[in-house]
């Protein structure tokens, strides 16, 4: 296929104990024997706060780590049953601490209610914990079952908010409407590395 990035992320597997961590190592290892050349990129749950999964999975050295906020503290019960966003910042900092040289990635859905002031301090938060990738998209209801939107944020907010995450020191941003985890996956890490 000619690929040279890969993204591989998997449903929230609280069906084993691991919470997929394994899988996502075999993932990994399957991809290097097959494509040696190939960058992998994990986005993965947030294991449910079992660090020796986060671990097992940052062991494997992926080329990014990606765990999305999804959104703003104030917002979490509502759009992220179950989640907790303390937990997902632990987990992104667990990530930077054992494995200092692996860029961890992290990203938020806007249109959800949440302010600009919101929105920066979840940055703040997010290069406090390590985080040095972050992608700023709109959040687009999958279904009638799902959250409605409540704003369509103007290309000119995300503009903004792109400008004052490099600012603030995120090494690589994309921040647009129809941005989403892996959008241009590979020129961000480029970016991030100075390629």
């Amino acid at each position: 296929m000619g690929l040279s990035h890969v993204v591989v992320t998997a449903v929230t597997r609280d069906d084993v104990a691991d919470g997929g961590a394994a899988h996502f190592v075999a993932v990994i290892e399957a991809l290097r024997e097959a494509v040696p050349e190939v960058a992998i990129e994990v986005l993965t749950s947030d294991f449910a706060g079992v660090l020796q999964s986060v671990d097992l999975v940052a062991a494997a050295h992926p080329a990014v780590f990606n765990h999305n906020l999804e959104t703003v503290p104030r917002l979490y019960f509502e759009v992220r049953p179950g989640a907790d966003y303390f937990r997902s910042l632990g987990v992104l900092a667990r990530v930077h601490e054992t494995q200092p040289d692996l860029p961890t990635k992290s990203g938020l859905m806007l249109g959800l209610g949440e302010t600009e002031d919101e929105v920066g301090a979840v940055m703040s938060d997010l290069l406090a914990h390590g985080v040095r990738l972050l992608t700023l998209g709109q959040y687009l209801r999958p279904s009638a079952a799902h959250l409605p939107v409540v704003e369509f944020v103007g290309p000119e907010v995300f503009t903004r908010l792109g400008r004052e995450a490099r600012a603030m020191g995120f090494a690589s941003v994309a921040s647009a409407p129809f941005v989403r985890s892996s959008y241009h996956a590979s020129e961000m890490v480029q970016e991030a590395s100075g390629v």
